[in-house]
């Protein structure tokens, strides 16, 4: 059963805390969390080289912080790993033009789940043949885009989008062009979360064609009949946030197994052969995702297993890392503003800290809703000074008005936090800048890559005339100037006198 978003103290019950007992130090920056050149220098964080505080007062806060070098390196994990296979970058995690850029020139293909993403992979440079084009509910001008565009993959996820995407790989061939390469996309009957997946008979789901139904086999054959249709591979996808490879060998052993189908109903074999993504990263210390490389030995020896009980030729594999690749690079930087201790009730059980410290920052919800869409976990330390003062309860919280409005649930901060405090949050890469929102009309932080001592903005800070600018009353008149700033601080940014 869900909790009441704004808590059980609504409910008057007294609320236990989950953050276990507190570290023994409070700062520590575990590597398998933060980013790979992340470390603490005079008890200061410091990220690709650069001091936080340096990174607030250059750029504002909230503020994305991503590593270049991470981002870069973790796919070229994958590149590695799966140097016989295609790895897609799930660019929903997170898509601007210089990551698009960074995955052209690392050699990897890309995915777009809209016809909006793939605009701009394709104006940012990307080679069209190694684009694959995802969605449950492609329109007519999307699909119109991928076709001009040439671009490598469409993945069909209904009978409506055949009969829409028929007649334009039709013209396309009568204009000198290609058969549209197409991927079905099989719904298994798996899904998987963390260390746990279920296999069931039934697919109750918006996405792909059943195969328990048989509708995936019968898209397949539609496929291979059509003349201007190219029918490359198949593909699945099983869930998210995965830290082991069973739920794929399950799913692999059905999809193969559709394959085997496919070749005796038509004689056609199919050459690709797509598991998707999902994999995990750690966003707290006790997580244990699986390794780029471990990923890739067990999935190629369960596809070669199953091909060989059907004597199927092995099809070229394709995963698509997203948040693998994106999440661990990134931090966000947070100022504080408030700190508002709240008694949990007049006694508590042993051991269960009778008040918890609500600290309110400067962001939230708009631009992580990942806590509460999905009550994630996250990492948080203090980031601009190092702290000896003892464990204090806290919440992270943001400054919308919603009493959801959470970004660490539950977590121990140095009890002499104070406002002008910077907090970092590890592991924002992914989910977070792209499913950001307006909400109370706060903006869109900036983006800023950092590597070897320089910090690159790569999306700016979001402006109120931005937003003005949709508006059809507001889109003539000027934005209003921000209010007069007070003095600055005689000490630097979170730095206490």
């Amino acid at each position: 059963m869900r909790a009441h978003p704004a808590g059980p103290l609504h409910g008057n019950i007294a609320q236990p805390t989950a953050a276990g007992a507190p570290p023994a130090d409070l700062g520590a920056l575990d590597p398998h969390v933060w980013p790979r050149s992340a470390q603490r220098i005079d008890g200061e964080l410091h990220l690709g080289g650069r001091p936080v505080t340096e990174l607030a007062r250059e750029h504002g806060t909230p503020l994305f912080v991503l590593d270049e070098t991470d981002f870069r390196g973790r796919a070229a994990d994958f590149a590695t790993a799966f140097e016989d296979a295609d790895v897609h970058y799930a660019s929903k995690a997170f898509l601007c033009g210089q990551v698009a850029r960074w995955i052209a020139d690392d050699g990897l293909h890309l995915d777009a789940c809209s016809g909006n993403e793939l605009s701009l992979a394709l104006a940012a440079g990307f080679p069209a043949e190694r684009i694959a084009l995802h969605g449950n509910n492609k329109s007519l001008v999307e699909l119109q885009l991928a076709v001009d565009a040439g671009i490598g993959h469409v993945v069909v996820d209904s009978f409506d989008e055949i009969d829409r995407l028929v007649p334009m790989a039709a013209a396309r061939v009568e204009a000198g062009g290609a058969p549209v390469p197409v991927l079905i996309r099989a719904t298994v009957g798996i899904e998987a979360h963390t260390h746990e997946f279920i296999a069931t008979a039934h697919e109750d789901q918006k996405f792909g064609f059943s195969l328990a139904t048989g509708d995936a086999l019968t898209a397949a054959v539609r496929v291979i009949r059509e003349p201007n249709l190219e029918l490359t591979g198949l593909h699945s996808h099983i869930g998210s946030q995965i830290f082991d490879t069973a739920g794929f060998e399950a799913a692999a052993h059905r999809v193969v197994g559709l394959m085997g189908q496919l070749r005796q109903a038509t004689g056609h074999v199919l050459a690709e052969l797509n598991l998707g993504g999902g994999f995990g990263i750690a966003y707290l210390s006790e997580d244990d995702p699986v390794s780029p490389a471990d990923i890739a030995t067990r999935l190629r020896a369960v596809v070669a297993a199953e091909c060989r009980e059907l004597d199927l030729p092995v099809p070229r594999l394709a995963i698509e890392p997203g948040r693998a690749i994106a999440g661990p690079g990134t931090v966000t930087l947070y100022e504080i503003g408030t700190i508002k201790p709240v008694r949990l009730g007049a006694s508590g059980a042993p051991g269960t800290p009778l008040v918890r410290n609500y600290v309110s920052v400067d962001g939230g919800m708009s631009d992580n809703i990942r806590t509460a869409l999905y009550d994630a976990s996250y990492t948080c330390v203090l980031a601009n000074r190092a702290s000896d003062a003892p464990p204090a309860l806290c919440r992270v919280v943001g400054k919308h008005c919603e009493s959801g409005d959470i970004l660490v649930r539950d977590l121990w901060l140095p009890a002499d936090v104070v406002p002008g405090d910077l907090l970092a949050v590890a592991a924002t890469g992914a989910y977070c800048w792209s499913m950001a929102s307006n909400y109370n009309y706060l903006l869109k932080p900036p983006v800023v890559a950092v590597r070897d001592g320089a910090a690159t903005e790569i999306v700016r800070r979001q402006t109120l005339s931005d937003v003005f600018a949709l508006d059809a009353v507001l889109a003539e008149r000027p934005a209003p100037s921000p209010a007069p700033s007070q003095p600055a601080p005689e000490h630097p940014v979170g730095v206490r006198s």
